[in-house]
C-alpha cells in the first residue's frame, strides 16, 4: 500500500471548493425564493433570496473565469460548437447560463411588485434550474472512476443536501427577527444537516473498508491538518454541533441560537466541500 512515489499536481484547485460553496448557497436561496410562493411565512425573504442568488451567480462565474489559464475561453461555453455533450461540464455550463437568464427575468418580474402567476412560474423554473447546479457539481466528481471517495452516486445527493443546509443558513441570517420564517428555516437546517451527516458517515464507511487507495484517502482525511478541517470543522463543529443545537430548539419550539447554528453550518459546509475536493487529490501528489 503506497509503494510508489511519484509527483503529480492536483487537477482541481481550491478555487473550485469556493465555487462549490457559492453555487450551493445560491441554489439554496433560489429554493427559498420559490418557497415563499408556497409558504407565506417566507414571503419577506423572496426578493432578498432572489437578488442574493443572482449576485452569487456572478461571484461563481468570476471564480470559474479566474481559474481558467485563458479567461476568454469562458466565451466557448456560449458556443454550442465547442461543447462536448458527453461531459457533465457541458451540461453544467448550459445550466449556469439558463439559470442566469431565468434569474434576471424573475427579478424583473419581482420589480413590478405584484404576486403574479408569471412570477410564481419563473420562481419555479429558476428553482428547478438551481437544483441542477449542485447536482452537476456533484456529478462532476462522481464520474472520476479512479478517484477514491468521489466515485459514488451519492455525491450529487450530498451536494444538494449541502445546498439546502447552507442556503437555509444564509436565509436564517437574512430573516433577522422574523419568528415565523425562523421556525421554517430551523426545520430546513435541522433535517438537511442531519441528512448531510448520514451521507458523510456512509461515505466514510465505504471509504475506510475499500481498497488500498480508499484506505489511504480515509487516513489522509481523518488525520493531520486535513483531518482538522474535515473532521473537526466539517463534521464535529459544522454538522454534529448545529444539528444538536437545532434538535433541542426543535423540541422546545424555540428560535433562539439559530444564528449561531447557521454560522456553524456555513463553516462546516465550506470545510466539507474543501476536504472532499482536495483530500482525494492530495493522495495522488504523494503516491
Amino acid at each position: 500500500m503506497g509503494d510508489y512515489v511519484w509527483f503529480h499536481d492536483v487537477s482541481w484547485h481550491a478555487t473550485y471548493a469556493i465555487y462549490f460553496f457559492v453555487v450551493g448557497i445560491l441554489a439554496g436561496l433560489s429554493f427559498l425564493s420559490y418557497g415563499s410562493w408556497l409558504m407565506p411565512a417566507l414571503r419577506p425573504l423572496r426578493e432578498k433570496a432572489a437578488y442574493g442568488s443572482l449576485g452569487l451567480l456572478a461571484v461563481g462565474g468570476l471564480l470559474l473565469i479566474a481559474d481558467l489559464s485563458q479567461p476568454m475561453r469562458f466565451l466557448n461555453i456560449l458556443n454550442p460548437a465547442y461543447l462536448h455533450f458527453t461531459s457533465p461540464l457541458a451540461w453544467g455550463a448550459l445550466n449556469i447560463v439558463a439559470f442566469g437568464i431565468c434569474s434576471i427575468l424573475y427579478i424583473l418580474e419581482l420589480k413590478k411588485g405584484e404576486d403574479s402567476a408569471r412570477g410564481k412560474l419563473l420562481a419555479m423554473v429558476t428553482a428547478i434550474l438551481a437544483l441542477g447546479l449542485p447536482v452537476y457539481t456533484g456529478y462532476d466528481l462522481s464520474v472520476h472512476q479512479s478517484r477514491p471517495m468521489w466515485n459514488t452516486p451519492i455525491m450529487p445527493v450530498l451536494f444538494v443536501g449541502l445546498a439546502i443546509a447552507s442556503g437555509s443558513a444564509v436565509g436564517t441570517l437574512l430573516a433577522g427577527g422574523n419568528q415565523a420564517a425562523q421556525k421554517i428555516l430551523r426545520e430546513f437546517m435541522l433535517w438537511s444537516t442531519v441528512a448531510v451527516g448520514v451521507m458523510i458517515v456512509g461515505i466514510l464507511g465505504t471509504t475506510n473498508y475499500g481498497g488500498s487507495a480508499e484506505e489511504l484517502t480515509f487516513m489522509l482525511l481523518t488525520t493531520g491538518t486535513m483531518g482538522m478541517i474535515f473532521v473537526g470543522l466539517g463534521i464535529v463543529a459544522g454538522t454534529a454541533a448545529p444539528a444538536a443545537m437545532l434538535f433541542v430548539a426543535h423540541l422546545k419550539e424555540q428560535t433562539t441560537g439559530l444564528a449561531i447554528a447557521a454560522l456553524l453550518i456555513l463553516i462546516g459546509s465550506a470545510a466539507l466541500r474543501y476536504a472532499l475536493l482536495m483530500g482525494p487529490q492530495q493522495l495522488q501528489t504523494l503516491y
